[in-house]
């Protein structure tokens, strides 16, 4: 319980002297709040969807945003993409791009692996989840308009490998979005083990066209609570 203390009356005269006049009390400057830095987080690695490069705007945009946490942001392009073609690499390709963007952006930051976070639109993202269940360390994966599978197929689920994702995982997906219904999508991240946050964009496609500072906002959000 906080106590209280008194002082005890002074026997002495008061002084005749006068007193100095007070200065008014300054307010303390207010400063604008700055975006939090990550501390758990050190570096996130974002691929683009099929037929897209580095530049893509919704990884762009993520970039911008993320990167104002403190975070440190690599957006990479697949091999196809620099060579010219249109058609994407096989899955093990692509996932050594991936694995060897993840290695590099760690040893540039003097970090652990397990401290970079994966992700990316569409086909980048489910590389970047299917690299960690192949045993690549990582801190979290954001996964942007996932394919869970091709439209108009839905037996043909891509989710074999969720069962070995035992990390945190952002799901952000549009609720129109032809490669995996809410129900769907929500139904199949059951099977994986690490804890999953799904976010839905009302009305959005798998393209989630005019929304990339809504998905920027969501991921900027979600990091630092990792």
């Amino acid at each position: 319980m906080p106590t209280s203390s008194s002082r005890t009356p002074s026997s002495r005269k008061p002084s005749s002297k006068p007193r100095p006049t007070e200065r008014p009390t300054e307010r303390p400057k207010v400063r604008p709040k700055a975006r939090p830095k990550v501390r758990g987080v050190a570096g996130l690695v974002l691929t683009p969807g099929a037929s897209a490069g580095r530049d893509q705007p919704a990884l762009v945009a993520i970039d911008d945003a993320v990167s104002e946490c403190g975070v440190r942001v690599e957006r990479v392009d697949f091999p196809y993409r620099l060579a010219g073609r249109r058609a994407p690499d096989r899955p093990p390709v692509l996932i050594a791009t991936v694995v060897e963007a993840a290695q590099a952006l760690a040893r540039t930051l003097k970090v652990a692996p397990g401290r970079i976070a994966l992700g990316g639109r569409s086909m980048g993202g489910r590389m970047c989840s299917m690299a960690v269940a192949d045993g690549l360390a990582a801190a979290a994966l954001v996964l942007v308009s996932y394919p869970l599978h091709p439209p108009g197929k839905p037996e043909r689920l891509r989710t074999e490998h969720f069962g070995a994702l035992e990390l945190p995982c952002l799901f952000v997906s549009g609720t129109r979005d032809a490669f995996g219904s809410r129900d769907e999508l929500e139904a199949a991240t059951s099977a994986i083990p690490g804890p999953v946050t799904h976010v839905w964009i009302e009305g959005g496609d798998h393209g989630l066209r005019g929304r990339d500072p809504e998905v920027a906002g969501i991921v900027r959000d979600w990091i630092p609570a990792l």
